[in-house]
């Protein structure tokens, strides 16, 4: 192809795009929705068939999208023109770009109200809030908080005007500078969460839960969930990892890099893991309580360790740190198209990308509240959005990556962005491409409609 650069630059290093990539995909489904699912699904035996599934789903489709994004070099939309127009394919396998800006956005839009809470949480943390309360208390003060649009929508105005200001730097002045400390700091403090974890008496017991497996809690059910959490923690077809790999230099192996930040990414999950059910199994809480485990279990423990104001702090600090990353990923994608197909500076297009952003998350937040009473097929309009985006969108969108990529697009040219040079592991990723991935997310599509 032509187009050898990004207009808006490059990473400056293979180092700088794992820890984007990285910090794209570790979120708060790592940090907040992996350890409960885990907890909900029997422990070790979940964790065996998650990281299979990461292995034979996640990467291979990491893989496509990131070569998708550095041979189009251009916003998602664009990129699927050029590369259909290289492939003498149907034009209309543009919509697949975008398909990933919308769903971002729209992930964004309500991923910054729930990060918004991590964010007071530092602060509920920081004052005591949670000293010698119990589940009662902790209970009425997140059912407060929640109730309470006012304080949502600061939050959310904040951490969504943190966000921006990072993009608007652009990808070595932001990015890159930003990330490269939030990520490195966002391992140190789990580190030092599990070196207190370590220490308390039901270390052993959540190490115990999390990795011996216990095949006879595995259903069916927890094997589509796995699969469903191994393609949605690494951030795929929503745009973030094809943009990213638009900055990608050509020298830079993207087979090895994918590999790396799915490692990372699964590490993440596994240190949450090691971090929070120590604390759990210590204070006697529920190990499956679902979403509210970081909300409304562990302020327990943490009103009730000594110095648990101190580990509280951190933690939800760690928490900011892993949505922060992700929310940069997410609207990165809307920006590019808003400055390469509307003329617009990067100035412009973030605050008018982030404008309508916040004024969507709205809805959201007064899901929680004013309007909580008013649903749509039985939905609150929050979690409609949810499920549109999570259970249509990007299945559909990593499904579509995978047909294009191991179908429509020519051998030869997913031969030169990878540069596998034994041609064997090129037939194994092709395979896994062509056959594997797409059944897997067609499965995880069917049953997120009910048809499974």
């Amino acid at each position: 192809m032509d187009i050898k650069t990004s207009p808006h630059g490059e990473w400056s290093s293979r180092l700088a795009f794992i820890i984007a990539a990285t910090g794209s995909a570790v979120g708060l489904g790592n940090i907040w929705k992996f350890p409960y699912i885990t907890g909900e699904n029997g422990g070790g035996a979940f964790v065996l068939v998650y990281l299979l599934c990461v292995l034979m789903v996640g990467i291979p489709i990491m893989m496509a999208e990131t070569l998708l994004g550095r041979r189009g070099r251009k916003n998602p939309i664009d990129t699927m023109k050029d590369l259909a127009e290289e492939a003498v394919a149907d034009p209309k396998w543009r919509h697949l770009g975008g398909l990933g800006i919308i769903a971002g956005f729209l992930i964004l839009s309500y991923y910054s109200v729930i990060a918004g809470w991590a964010c007071a949480y530092v602060l509920k943390a920081f004052n005591g809030s949670f000293f010698d309360a119990d589940s009662v208390a902790i209970k009425a003060m997140f059912d407060g908080f929640i109730a309470s649009p006012g304080e949502l929508m600061f939050w959310h105005t904040l951490f969504l005007t943190a966000t921006l200001l990072i993009v608007m730097r652009g990808i070595n002045e932001g990015f890159e500078k930003a990330l490269g400390w939030m990520i490195p700091g966002l391992f140190v403090l789990m580190v030092f969460l599990l070196g207190y974890a370590m220490t308390t008496e039901g270390y052993f017991q959540g190490l115990h839960f999390l990795f011996n497996p216990d095949f006879s809690k595995l259903t069916g059910n927890s094997v589509l969930i796995a699969l469903g959490q191994a393609f949605f923690s690494l951030g795929l077809g929503m745009g973030s990892i094809l943009i990213y790999g638009s900055y990608l230099p050509k020298n830079v192996s993207i087979a090895n890099t994918s590999i790396i930040v799915a490692a990372a990414d699964t590490l993440v999950a596994l240190l949450a893991g090691l971090v929070i059910f120590p604390l759990v199994f210590s204070y006697g809480l529920n190990p499956s309580s679902g979403p509210g485990l970081i909300f409304e279990t562990l302020p327990i423990a943490f009103g009730n360790m000594t110095g648990g104001w101190l580990f509280g702090v951190l933690f939800f600090i760690m928490l900011v740190f892993a949505a922060l990353s992700s929310s940069i990923a997410l609207i990165e994608p809307a920006i590019t198209w808003l400055v390469e197909a509307k003329g617009m500076s990067r100035g412009q297009a973030c605050l008018w990308a982030g404008l309508a952003a916040w004024v969507l998350g709205l809805v959201t937040l007064f899901s929680f509240n004013q309007w909580s009473s008013f649903k749509l097929f039985g939905c609150t309009l929050f979690e409609l959005i949810d499920y549109i985006t999570s259970n249509l969108m990007l299945p559909i969108g990593g499904f579509a990556i995978a047909i294009f990529v191991g179908w429509i697009m020519k051998q030869e040219h997913s031969q030169q962005e990878l540069a596998l040079t034994d041609t064997k592991n090129h037939q194994i990723w092709r395979w896994l491409t062509r056959y594997i991935a797409p059944a897997a997310v067609f499965l995880i599509f069917l049953d997120a409609i009910g048809m499974l």
